[in-house]
């Protein structure tokens, strides 16, 4: 673990640093994340299906992103710092291709280029926050990071609305989201260490450079097996995104500005319970923390049906169900990252932590689609489609409680090795 001065919490300085990065990176975020949408279809003239497909080749350019950023994480020559620099240079240049598009081609281009500089950027920052960091201090310190993001973004939705509303400048918003990544860049460049050890040290003669690729990553059963309930995870969050405020829109019928209300206080009470809820899930190992986040999920999406099928009361119903989830979102992503992290030997933590970036890759395809799917259906189908997802996460439970039983049989065949 490479150390400098610690600041709050005991945490490495740099650790914070990034914080507020990403507090700053996030805001831009959140100045486009709604606003997009209802730019392109509403003003610029596109259909809502050009649109969808454009926002969807991010993702598509992200597989490769994080392939890359998790091998040059992990490449001594190349390091933490030099990938993080690179994918804020692309997602700057994307939000150019953003702010004067004005026809389907250089929406998809804007969209793929940041879609790239995603891949590139998670597995470089989850990366740094685990080098930084001890065992008993990473579900902190990812909180802490969880928590830069969810503040951000949430004072990005805010301003955005406000500059919408004063200017009716949607382009603007591209631009500010640039500023924002050439700030964080610049921020990285001077104020963070590459955090790398065999980047500033000399490598181990006994390592063997093809540890560190892709494929001998997936011999790791236990990351595999994590895997495969991570990408149900990833599918849960978007459906918050992507699914709930349109379910809102058309089965409950709330008013814009309410769903606007509704999910400021989400992104609020999941601000507000990070640290205290990462601090007290340290209590459990982190397969138990994860079904802890299941069952929070459960309860979530069997409230989002209840508040449907008018088993509650709506408004009442619909703030209980989204702090709810905002509980069941904060419970996952620190848990899942200190995870990953724990299973990684010290040379693959960039692989193992792109792995992990890539499912959200592959949530976010099928995520959104699935829901759109059953909301353009029956009001029977889509409040059902809430129960089944409550019920969905019994499979998820027993895979966990399968991967506890694999990690700790690799405990007592093979000892831990303190950092």
């Amino acid at each position: 673990m490479t150390t400098t001065k610690t600041w709050l919490l005991g945490l490495d300085q740099q650790v914070w640093i990034l914080a507020a990065g990403r507090l700053l990176s996030h805001i831009g975020t959140g100045f486009t994340m709604f606003y997009a949408p209802i730019f392109f279809v509403n003003q610029v003239g596109l259909s809502a299906t050009q649109v969808g497909i454009a926002l969807g080749s991010a993702s598509i350019s992200g597989v490769l992103g994080r392939f890359f950023g998790g091998a040059w994480s992990d490449n001594p020559a190349w390091g933490r710092k030099k990938t993080l620099l690179l994918a804020l240079a692309i997602a700057a240049v994307a939000d150019i291709f953003l702010a004067s598009a004005n026809d389907f081609s250089l929406l998809v281009m804007g969209n793929m280029l940041q879609g790239l500089g995603i891949g590139f950027y998670w597995p470089a920052a989850e990366t740094v926050v685990a080098d930084l960091t001890t065992g008993d201090q990473r579900n902190e310190a990812f909180a802490i990071a969880r928590l830069s993001d969810n503040i951000g973004l949430g004072l990005g939705v805010i301003l955005g609305g406000v500059l919408i509303s004063t200017t009716e400048n949607y382009r603007l918003l591209f631009v500010l989201d640039g500023f924002t990544f050439v700030a964080f860049f610049w921020l990285v460049f001077f104020a963070i260490k590459e955090s790398h050890r065999y980047a500033v040290e000399k490598p181990p003669v006994a390592e063997n450079p093809k540890e560190s690729n892709w494929l001998s990553a997936l011999g790791d059963r236990r990351l595999v097996v994590f895997l495969a309930v991570n990408i149900v995870f990833t599918m849960y969050i978007s459906q918050i995104q992507s699914t709930a405020p349109l379910y809102f829109t058309n089965f409950i019928e709330f008013q814009p500005e309410l769903i606007s209300l509704l999910f400021t206080w989400h992104v609020v009470f999941a601000s507000v319970c990070q640290l205290p809820v990462a601090r007290l899930l340290n209590r459990f190992s982190r397969p138990k923390a994860l079904i802890i986040s299941l069952l929070f999920w459960g309860i979530g999406f069997a409230l989002m049906g209840s508040v449907g099928l008018a088993m509650l009361p709506s408004l009442g119903g619909a703030i209980l169900t989204l702090g709810v989830l905002s509980f069941a979102m904060i419970a996952y992503t620190p848990s899942a990252s200190s995870l990953v992290v724990d299973l990684a030997p010290e040379s693959q933590r960039g692989t193992y932590l792109a792995w992990n970036s890539q499912c959200w890759a592959i949530g976010y395809l099928i995520g959104p689609p699935l829901g759109g799917w059953a909301l353009d259906h029956s009001a029977a189908i889509a409040h059902g489609f809430w129960l089944m997802a409550a019920l969905s996460i019994l499979p998820c439970i027993v895979t966990l409680l399968f991967l506890e039983k694999l990690i700790q049989k690799n405990r007592g065949a093979v000892p831990n090795t303190p950092e």
